[in-house]
């Protein structure tokens, strides 16, 4: 049975989340490294360093942190080379790897994470606002409701939107970022002083890696969501390069240092101790705007695909519903084991969606209009599911390494040997003749 998905509707949104972006609307290095430095600029990576910070010497970390984050930024930046390439979203270029009905899959896994994630950061903000404005407990849930609605606006109206609002958002965040490292140093004795502590808690260097990762795995896979604006694919990979290496690599440092002084795991109780809460408020209210409408982007693009409806707004305001109410529960307590979670179970669809585009299409999609598309592409399917199973027992200790590298590169090598052994016993998606490539 062969699918020809066509949109539903004649609306045609205009970030083009069922089409190739065309390339009178694409963009140039400034504007997608703002949007992605936007994304990853995010204070939950800063909680994140401070436990790692309290896991390892100073020295020990800088080299953890270089290498997870330089794996993660490879890994963005492949994925997001291939969007600038093709003009398709993840969750699109999931139906050339996966089927039609596949894709489904990677609607759930990617938007329904990005659901999550989007509740996680309207914790962060709310929390540290309330404390500031010093306001009684009571107002945490009703700012929870204001910044849930506030981070889905920017996203609502599409990448010049998000755009914007990254260009005032991140050259602030850096200014923090600084400022808070600085006041750090000084209160910590100096560099010398903090390098020279001795960890107070443990965690194996197969965990620290995949939290690393983690932090970004799930956004990071979505990249090509904005990737796919870029002139060219070089400015899509050292854009995504300068975000998921540098800014978030600054994101965990930031945090490491602020734990370590201060012994407080939490941003909002560093920059108080610091004497920052109010500026930091300011700062960090544009910092995690920048991060949460790229959620809020990236789950309506997944729900556009899901529902083949070429309008992703109504599922914008949806997941932003269900994260808030996430929020409202309190599930940001899990933030660690989340991260954990995603860096094994998410990265083995890029590994898939990466060698499915390199070795099997040979960097040659047809568009989208001139393909029938399969159900499912088995071999793409089981590699993923050994992919992940693969990450899974790497994080339990059973095979030895780093759970989610070993989970991109099992699923990535899996779907080249399956693709060659299951495509002679039923063929892939039905290419028009008259096919033009991308």
């Amino acid at each position: 049975m062969q699918e020809s998905l066509a949109p539903r509707v004649a609306y045609r949104d205009p970030d083009y989340p069922l089409e190739h972006v065309p390339l009178e609307a694409r963009r140039g290095l400034l504007s997608v490294t703002a949007v992605l430095v936007g994304f990853t600029f995010f204070s939950g990576t800063m909680f994140a360093g401070a436990q790692l910070g309290a896991a390892y010497p100073f020295g020990q970390l800088l080299v953890v942190l270089l290498v997870g984050n330089l794996l993660l930024g490879l890994y963005v930046a492949t994925l997001a080379a291939i969007s600038a390439r093709t003009g398709l979203t993840t969750v699109l270029l999931s139906r050339y790897t996966l089927g039609s009905y596949g894709a489904k899959w990677a609607d759930l896994l990617l938007g329904g994470t990005q659901v999550g994630w989007f509740g996680v950061t309207v914790a962060f903000m709310a929390i540290p606002f309330v404390r500031a404005l010093n306001l009684p407990e009571p107002w945490t849930p009703v700012m929870m409701i204001v910044w849930g609605g506030m981070h889905a606006m920017t996203a609502y109206f599409g990448y010049r939107g998000m755009e914007r609002l990254s260009f005032i958002g991140v050259p602030l965040m850096v200014i923090l970022g600084f400022w808070s490292i600085s006041i750090a140093l000084r209160d910590g004795g100096g560099f010398a002083a903090i390098a020279g502590r001795t960890p107070t808690e443990a965690m194996t260097l197969a965990a620290a890696l995949t939290v690393i990762v983690g932090s970004f795995a799930s956004g990071g896979t979505q990249a090509p969501n904005w990737g796919r604006f870029a002139q060219t694919p070089g400015i899509a990979f050292w854009a995504a390069i300068a975000a998921f290496l540098v800014a978030n690599g600054l994101m965990f440092v930031i945090g490491a240092i602020g734990g370590s002084v201060y012994q407080k795991p939490d941003l909002a109780d560093v920059l108080a101790a610091q004497g920052l809460l109010v500026w930091g408020v300011l700062f960090l209210a544009l910092n995690l705007w920048t991060t949460n409408d790229n959620a809020a982007y990236a789950f309506g693009v997944a729900g556009a695909e899901a529902f083949n409806v070429n309008n992703k707004r109504p599922f914008i305001l949806i997941g932003a519903i269900i994260g808030t109410i996430f929020a409202l529960t309190g599930a940001y307590n899990l933030l660690i084991p989340w991260m954990i979670a995603m860096g094994t179970f998410i990265p083995p669809l890029g590994g898939v969606i990466i060698a499915d585009y390199l070795f099997v299409w040979k960097r040659r999609l047809p568009r989208m209009e001139h393909v029938q598309f399969i159900p499912l592409r088995w071999s793409a399917i089981i590699a993923y599911v050994l992919g992940g199973l693969t990450a899974w027992a790497t994080g339990r200790g059973i095979l030895p390494g780093i759970p989610p590298v070993n989970g991109v590169l099992v699923a990535a090598v899996a779907h080249i040997v399956l693709q060659g052994v299951l495509a002679r016993q039923g063929g892939d998606h039905v290419v028009s003749p008259q096919a033009t490539y991308v």
